[in-house]
């Protein structure tokens, strides 16, 4: 009507306290990951992938010897075997007390390596040691082609002198290893057959330093080359000459 007062509408009249109209704008900051905690996580990931390939490495190394171990004790091989199979083998002792014949130590992990035909005799050698060690030359040698994975091992709970022809004998063609070691050590690595001694046998011991086959007290060579046969056979894959 003419002459009646009228007022807008209030501008905020229709939009309830609390509307988003009333309330400021406002955002959500992330923080970004600090340089010290991307270093971290890039170690991490390059500390597991080290690992899994060192593991890849492990698996590859050691696949031969399980499966060289596998054929030989458990693929019946064992029932046809001549010689006392050790098991389970027995680690070459870290700790064992070694010299050459000139007072020199040298470590246990310098036999690593090759198949060791070992022997235990004294430094005066008697009848019965030249007889093992003749036998212990001629397994090596017939061997064959495969001889140089063979070394011959000489090992001497004594400390007696070894005569200079001994000497002589020993550095001929293919040399013996001979090394002193207490008598109480290597009794506590290699074992006899019941009711013998430790000097009427021929010891075996793997490339990776583990006791793993001993010769019957009487040995009969021929026999004892058709178990090295096998065990060469069955390495075929990783078994390397030389040291």
């Amino acid at each position: 009507m003419s002459g009646s007062k009228s007022s807008a509408p209030d501008a905020h009249a229709d939009i309830p306290s609390g509307a988003a109209g009333d309330r400021p704008l406002s955002f959500t900051i992330h923080s970004q990951p600090q340089p010290a905690e991307l270093a971290s996580q890039a170690d991490l990931q390059r500390t597991r992938a080290g690992r899994l390939r060192m593991l890849g490495v492990v698996a590859v190394c050691a696949a031969p010897v399980v499966a060289s171990y596998f054929s030989f004790y458990v693929l019946k091989l064992q029932g046809r075997a001549y010689s006392d199979l050790i098991t389970p083998t027995v680690e070459l002792p870290a700790t064992l007390t070694l010299q050459d014949l000139d007072g020199k130590a040298v470590s246990p992990e310098s036999l690593k390596g090759q198949w060791l035909l070992t022997v235990v005799q004294p430094s005066r050698c008697d009848a019965q040691c030249d007889r093992l060690m003749f036998a212990q030359r001629q397994l090596r040698e017939m061997q064959g082609k495969e001889r140089d994975k063979f070394d011959k091992l000489w090992l001497i709970p004594d400390q007696e002198p070894v005569s200079a022809e001994l000497r002589a004998l020993i550095a001929q063609g293919t040399p013996v290893t001979a090394l002193r070691v207490p008598a109480e050590q290597l009794q506590a690595w290699l074992k006899p057959a019941a009711g013998h001694q430790l000097n009427e046998h021929l010891f075996l011991i793997d490339p990776v330093g583990r006791w793993m086959m001993r010769s019957p007290a009487d040995l009969d060579p021929g026999k004892f080359k058709k178990d090295l046969d096998r065990l060469v056979k069955a390495n075929a894959g990783w078994d390397r000459p030389g040291r």
